[in-house]
């Protein structure tokens, strides 16, 4: 007996486009699309940086990677930014547009705290330009366990809003229970995946082929330089780690999308007012 079945159109995988072909949209504001690996649906409402922001109807934000991977009225499509007319105009490390001969303004009352050291030498590198044309300061906390303190401490209100970005703010994690416990409407506490900052640069700008897994329990910096060879025996070797690491670290091309959308968030949110 022939195969009655063997054109069904839901065989195989019904993400994949016929003949393997894919069309190229430009994004504009608005445009509801479909990321169909997490089924969630969409307005795009933000792109920068190689990446794009999509919010459902509930309002819950999700940023994705520009580029192949979306369904748009029930096609494959490949998002892309629309063209620019011009000359190429001069970016900065975060891919902003570069401005010639501006002050940078006087400091707002607004500030953006990251946990630690490294975590603000990496968006002084990448976005301090944008921060100083802004006049936002980016101070480190040594940590959040004191969270809901160090906030009140600050007094955040009208004109002075506090934008705090956390490591590892993932469901479940100590981080996430700690954020939970900021409800003021002038703070916005985002966070990244990564256990440290390192592991939002790219691999491949460091050189190597992925970020290792440090077991639980062990200092995972001194774990990942005993598991490149390279010397751990105190913090000056971490120091010195991480300077190599921040020397790869050109432009927002070199870090993680998941790390770039959390940053621009809190530069939006301190900058409202």
């Amino acid at each position: 007996m022939a195969d009655r079945y063997g054109n069904d159109v839901l065989s195989g995988d019904w993400r994949k486009p016929k003949n393997g072909r894919t069309v190229e949209v430009e994004i504009e504001k608005g445009m509801v699309v479909e990321e169909p690996t997490s089924g969630f649906v969409g307005a795009i409402v933000r792109w920068e940086h190689g990446v794009v922001d999509l919010e459902d109807r509930f309002g819950k934000v999700r940023t994705y990677p520009l580029g192949p991977g979306f369904w748009l009225d029930g096609k494959p499509v490949s998002l892309k930014p629309p063209k620019k007319a011009g000359p190429a105009k001069k970016r900065t490390a975060s891919g902003s547009v570069a401005v010639d001969n501006v002050r940078a303004k006087v400091a707002r009352a607004s500030r953006i705290y990251v946990e630690g050291r490294h975590d603000a030498e990496l968006v002084e590198k990448v976005w301090g330009d944008d921060l100083r044309i802004e006049g936002v300061v980016v101070e480190y906390l040594e940590g959040v366990d004191d969270l809901p303190g160090i906030v009140n401490r600050f007094q955040p209100g009208p004109g002075r809003r506090l934008g705090v970005l956390v490591d590892h703010l993932v469901e479940g994690s100590k981080e996430s229970k700690i954020a939970a416990q900021v409800t003021n409407r002038h703070v916005l506490v985002v966070g990244h995946p990564f256990i440290d900052i390192w592991e939002a640069v790219k691999p491949s700008s460091v050189g190597i082929k992925a970020w290792p897994r440090i077991p639980h329990g062990q200092d995972w910096k001194k774990g990942v330089l005993q598991s490149f060879g390279w010397p751990a025996t105190d913090q000056a070797d971490v120091a010195a780690a991480w300077k190599h690491i921040l020397s790869k670290v050109t432009s927002f091309a070199d870090l993680d999308p998941a790390l770039l959308g959390r940053v621009e968030e809190l530069i939006d949110f301190v900058t409202l007012d």
